[in-house]
């Protein structure tokens, strides 16, 4: 009896204080002739001012309870684009002028940002002021007419490599060659994407993007620069160098030195260089030897920070090992422990790989989420570059250690990604079958972040999924259909596929980065042909690395 006491006590304080509020709001009307309105979009309300996937010629209904003021009502409302431009439309008046409707002249562009706004200055005809005025967001549905001539798969692939590939080719850094952190960092050259762009130059080599005396040309020039202009420490490179000079451009505060893992990746390129350039030809033979020197030179083991079991990131000849960060797992750096273990010179041994990478075991996860099991790392897996940048190189497929199943780790992660994207909890305008993938990317909420299931604030990267190609090929090459046929016009440019995009809060990056450009040009050349697998493990080092890191595969 207490509990419904307390309830119809409730409920009566809710009435009183409702009809006292309608009482308040009726004085006020007929005191003062002040009026509200209520509006629909397309015949809807949903409760909000923001309305997604509106069609291009909706219908604003805005009803007032009162008759507005006929003369310069076309003057109190505003139809404008995201830049504040002005959109021509249509007004009437309707039931007695206390209905306005208003619908755009002509069609709104797709995927855009426009806003109804109604004047707080708009008087009904007895002179009475509106009390509630509104702004209205409208952001239009998705344009589904193809944007470019459809393709066979074949083609569409070879396209996008291709121009892909020129992110690298064309805009590689005159001077060095080694690949521009992105496309407004002017001198500035990143040592990881470099190495994928040494890939990506492998692979146009072989789909006849430029032929093989022009490739060997450019690498020529760039291990030549690398060997002889660049500083490096301990024989592992910056994380940004100056591609005129070789000068050190400090990452961060105390990140003014050695990166192990952006030194990994530019090895793991290398060595796929090494393997390639196999002929006896002086310059290929030359070519291989000054790539064993830079290879030789990194001294891994020295990087266990005076003998730890456990391999660390940085190095600085200013702040030495200040930044404290042990390379451990599941990321991207599982390339750094296979290198460190298969290093002619100073390599580790398998101790640092179980206790340093894989915490003893700690790495592994075994959860399920959104129906797919998951072997290794965080919750949902993370961002999708961890299973691209070391695997560009490390072929995964038939591959297992005493941790996980690779082919099973690397599909799981993409696959979770993929679901989560379809489930879509936070309800992002958008994702879909079509459209998904999150990794770090550009994106226009902090500037740049590592987006995931986790971290997801509706930016979709085109690398994410088109990487995935080996792991997902279906879910993968409908993404790829839907990035270049759907919104080709906005994403499509002279590098490839920008950064990224926001569909929700309309945003179409026109930045262009390598390391998102590189593994594109990379692993659907894997998925294709295996080149950069094949390279990769056909190395001796890698081979018997691998093997004392109780790797199996048929590869080894």
């Amino acid at each position: 009896m207490r509990v419904k006491s307390i309830r119809f006590c409730f409920l009566l304080s809710l009435y009183l204080a409702c009809f006292a509020g309608c009482k308040k709001k009726d004085s006020t009307d007929s005191n003062s002739g002040s009026f509200t309105l209520s509006f629909t979009v397309n015949g809807k309300y949903n409760g909000g001012l923001s309305y997604t996937g509106v069609n291009t010629s909706p219908v604003i209904k805005f009803s007032f309870s009162a008759a507005v003021q006929p003369a310069d009502v076309n003057q109190k409302f505003s139809f404008t684009d995201n830049t504040n431009t002005a959109t021509p439309f249509t007004l009437s008046l309707e039931n007695n002028n206390s209905v306005v409707t208003i619908q755009p002249a002509q069609p709104l562009k797709g995927l855009a940002n426009y806003v109804v706004a109604v004047s707080p200055d708009l008087v009904s005809a007895t002179g009475g002021k509106l009390i509630n005025p509104v702004t209205i967001k409208l952001t239009t549905a998705i344009d589904s007419t193809d944007k470019f001539t459809r393709l066979s798969d074949n083609d569409l692939l070879d396209l996008v490599q291709k121009q892909t590939f020129r992110y690298f080719w064309d805009f590689g850094h005159p001077v060095s060659g080694m690949a521009r952190e992105r496309n407004s960092s002017g001198d500035i050259c990143t040592t990881g994407g470099t190495g994928f762009g040494v890939m990506a130059i492998l692979t146009a080599i072989n789909r006849n993007f430029i032929t093989r005396s022009d490739g060997l040309a450019r690498l020529t020039k760039l291990v030549a620069f690398l060997k002889n202009n660049c500083t490096h420490y301990h024989g592992a490179f910056a994380h940004w160098i100056n591609g005129a000079t070789g000068t050190t451009v400090p990452f961060s505060a105390k990140d003014d030195g050695a990166d192990l893992v952006e030194t990994s990746y530019l090895m793991e390129g290398l060595l796929c260089a090494r393997q390639y350039f196999n002929t006896a030809d002086v310059v290929e033979a030359t070519l291989r030897k000054d790539i064993n020197t830079l290879w030789n030179n990194v001294e891994w083991s020295w990087f266990r920070n005076n003998g730890q079991n456990v391999l660390y990131w940085h190095w600085s000849p200013n702040f030495y090992w200040d930044m404290n960060m042990p390379v451990q797992g599941w990321n991207e750096a599982l390339i750094t422990y296979v290198l460190a273990a298969s290093a002619p010179t100073n390599p580790i041994p398998k101790i640092v790989y179980d206790n340093g990478w894989a915490k003893n075991g700690a790495i592994k996860n075994g959860n399920i989420y959104y129906g797919v099991q998951l072997p290794l790392g965080p919750p949902q897996g993370g961002p999708l570059f961890f299973e691209h940048y070391s695997f560009m190189g490390i072929n995964p497929t038939h591959l297992s250690d005493a941790y996980a199943n690779y082919a099973t780790q690397t599909t799981a992660h993409a696959k979770i990604n993929y679901n989560y994207c379809v489930a879509n909890p936070k309800n992002y305008n958008g994702y879909s079958t079509v459209c998904w993938g999150l990794t770090a990317s550009d994106d226009n909420v902090s500037g740049y972040a590592a987006h995931a299931p986790d971290n997801d604030v509706g930016v979709i990267t085109p690398t994410a999924a088109i990487s995935s190609l080996p792991y997902t090929p279906d879910e993968s090459m409908n993404a790829l259909h839907f990035f270049y046929y759907t919104l080709g016009d906005k994403i499509w440019g002279e590098y490839g596929f920008t950064d990224a995009f926001n569909l929700t809060n309309i945003w179409f990056a026109d930045s262009y980065l390598a390391i998102d450009q590189g593994p594109e040009v990379v692993m659907i050349e894997n998925y294709r042909s295996g080149l950069l697998w094949k390279l990769f493990m056909s190395c001796p080092e890698i081979k018997s690395g691998m093997k004392n890191l109780g790797f199996q595969s048929p590869d080894l």
